[in-house]
């Protein structure tokens, strides 16, 4: 008798389950589209065609070339191209300014799942997201690099370090800045806490999208005064 009243109490979940689902079905975080069984915050169209770049294979893509000249890097990475309009703009909108960070989570596994194949980020040890200043996280509530950072880790079987880099000052908003303007907006913004860490260890640098790489560059420039450290960079998408 408890099995059949299991059993049906299962069935009847079910049928509550897709009762719900018909009246508010999950979309798509990237197109928009209902999801179907299976399928979680990206649909399987979307997850096929969306703009990979393939930068693990280039190892010395436009996001390495990016930071010659400037900051030593073992391997730079960027797993999307980003296009205002496109369906990575839908999807890092809903991730930073509508609380799903989750889809964070989503892509660093993605993104992990390709990097562990390269030879450079088979040897990262620690991944260090991008700080947020304490203002700005109580605003959103959540790092978005953090978020990358932990679906990167399970697959690249490194540590998270997602407070020893920090940000004690804050900057105005680089969106309208030119590339000198950015670079100067971010000189010794950052600092590193416990360079005992951080010592000897090949560190990836996350961020959620690379442009001028001014935020990067400042990052790195204060990780690689770390003695022995080695440096790669890895973010969700590069804006062309």
């Amino acid at each position: 008798m408890a099995i059949r009243y299991l059993h049906a109490m299962n069935v009847k979940g079910g049928y509550l389950a897709d009762f719900v689902s018909l009246l508010f079905p999950e979309l798509c975080a990237a197109c928009g589209e209902s999801l179907v069984a299976n399928e979680h915050l990206i649909c399987t169209s979307c997850r096929i065609t969306l703009p990979y770049t393939n930068f693990h294979l280039q190892p010395d893509n436009i996001v390495a070339q990016q930071f010659w000249g400037k900051i030593i890097l073992e391997g730079g990475f960027a797993l999307f191209y980003f296009a205002k309009g496109g369906k990575v703009q839908n999807l890092m909108h809903r991730f930073k300014y509508k609380g799903q960070k989750e889809i964070g989570n989503l892509l660093g596994e993605i993104a992990g799942a390709q990097l562990i194949k390269n030879e450079v980020f088979k040897t990262v040890d620690i991944i260090v997201p991008v700080p947020l200043h304490k203002k700005r996280l109580r605003q959103r509530g959540y790092n978005q690099s953090a978020c990358f950072a932990e679906g990167l880790a399970g697959q690249l079987n490194a540590a998270v370090a997602e407070y020893n880099l920090v940000r004690p000052t804050a900057t105005e908003t680089q969106t309208h800045k030119s590339r000198f303007d950015r670079y100067e907006n971010m000189q010794e913004v950052f600092s590193v806490l416990n360079p005992e860490e951080l010592k000897n260890k090949h560190v990836l640098l996350v961020d959620d999208v690379i442009t001028t790489g001014s935020t990067l560059e400042a990052c790195g420039a204060q990780l690689l005064k770390v003695e022995g450290l080695k440096l790669s960079i890895a973010t969700i998408a590069y804006a062309e």
